[in-house]
């Protein structure tokens, strides 16, 4: 078969310019480091590349929010670490008030500085990300979550919502707390808080409850104790009240009623009461608590008598109680936030690992081996060099050569 001379050429220069195309294409992937440019190259490698590349993406996705989510429990940890301190240092000067030899100066300067760590708190509970978002605001968080009300106190005006964040493929996880839950709020085994009646005008003093019988009937019921000539009434504060126990009052001698035992020192005057109520039932509001304790640190004891030390010595145990119940509610909230940061930690770690594997598999798909490619370019050049060497020699032959 004879092959004419335009053929020839055109052969050639498709066989040279094929060659020469695979040569550039061994290039390019040289210079991208990768197996493959297009998914034309490899559909099958492309499609699984694409899977990984949209994996590793979601995963930096969720690192962020694990980034954000710690910066705002870190804020908050820092807020609830100061309360612990201002809420410890009341503790303290509430101990410190009960010292007999203070004078109603002394008490006063006592209550100054209480008032001031009050407002401290009140601060603290009102702070915010520095962004504008409070932090103890639940879901209203453009706005300062406690309120100061006209007669004194403050007033909750967030909600109880949790913000939260997704932080993993299966995990939202909440990145903050909203003020009710922590400084409105008492453990459920808290236990008992005992009050005297602001209208009671003896010297009876009451001790600490304990518990004798947490398998008593009456367990867990709000109780009044009442004094009438010289005995003493127990009642459940259920409608209609049951009695739980009654007998002749002797200083000191212990009361036991609903699985709970107590004392009084001094003597209680006729219809003094005392209401022992369970923490959640007592009043769980602790800038409400500390506002009571300034009150009662400023009413003079002077011309008062020993009803007047009595009331105040109730009043102090009362808050003590209270301030204890209130820190270790603190601590618990704190407690969670440390959980959850030692779980965003734990999913960092996961999440590292599996970023680590599906970036070893992305590579073993995409990566170029650099050394079989050089190979490879080397000989697709060669056999470039051949076949351009080869065309030349045989081009320049003609039968004019041999006459």
């Amino acid at each position: 078969m004879r092959i004419s001379t335009s053929s020839f050429f055109e052969l050639n220069t498709l066989a040279m310019g094929l060659q020469q195309q695979n040569l550039f294409n061994v290039q390019q992937r040289l210079s991208a480091g990768t197996k493959f440019l297009t998914a034309g190259d490899d559909p099958v490698g492309a499609a699984r590349a694409l899977g990984v590349t949209e994996t590793l993406a979601e995963s930096s996705q969720y690192a962020a929010s694990r980034e954000r989510a710690t910066l705002a429990l870190k804020r908050e940890e820092t807020a609830l670490d100061s309360t612990t301190v201002l809420l410890q240092n009341i503790k303290t000067l509430t101990v410190q008030a009960g010292n007999g030899t203070l004078s109603d100066a002394d008490r006063g300067a006592l209550a100054t500085t209480i008032q001031s760590n009050l407002d401290q708190l009140v601060g603290i509970a009102n702070s915010d990300d520095g962004n504008g978002q409070f932090l103890f605001a639940g879901f209203k968080s453009a706005s300062p979550p406690f309120a100061a009300l006209a007669g004194g106190g403050v007033q909750y005006v967030g909600d109880q919502g949790q913000r939260l964040m997704q932080v993993d493929a299966a995990r939202q996880l909440s990145t903050s707390d909203d003020g009710r839950s922590v400084f409105q709020t008492v453990q459920g085994g808290a236990g008992y808080v005992t009050s005297g009646l602001a209208g009671n005008s003896g010297t009876g003093v009451f001790s600490a409850v304990s518990v004798v019988d947490a398998t008593s009937a009456d367990y867990g019921k709000d109780f009044t104790i009442s004094f009438t000539g010289g005995n003493y009434t127990v009642q459940t504060q259920d409608t209609p009240p049951v009695v739980a126990a009654s007998g002749a009052f002797t200083a000191g001698s212990p009361i036991v009623f609903g699985g709970l035992q107590l004392s009084f020192s001094g003597t209680p005057a006729d219809g003094d009461s005392f209401d022992v109520s369970t923490a959640k039932n007592a009043g769980t509001d602790i800038f409400a608590t500390i506002g009571e304790l300034v009150t009662a640190l400023r009413t003079p004891l002077s011309g008062g008598g020993d009803a007047a030390k009595a009331q105040l010595l109730n009043a102090l145990s009362t808050a003590n109680v209270k301030v204890t119940n209130a820190h270790d509610n603190v601590l618990t909230v704190l407690s969670s936030v440390g959980s959850r940061m030692n779980e965003i930690d734990a999913l960092d770690t996961g999440g590292a690992a599996r970023d680590l594997m599906d970036k070893s598999y992305l590579s073993a798909i995409q990566d170029l081996d650099p050394a079989s490619a050089i190979s490879e370019f080397y000989q697709r050049q060669t056999s470039l060099q051949a076949t351009q060497m080869t065309f030349a020699k045989l081009a320049s032959i003609s039968l004019f050569n041999y006459l």
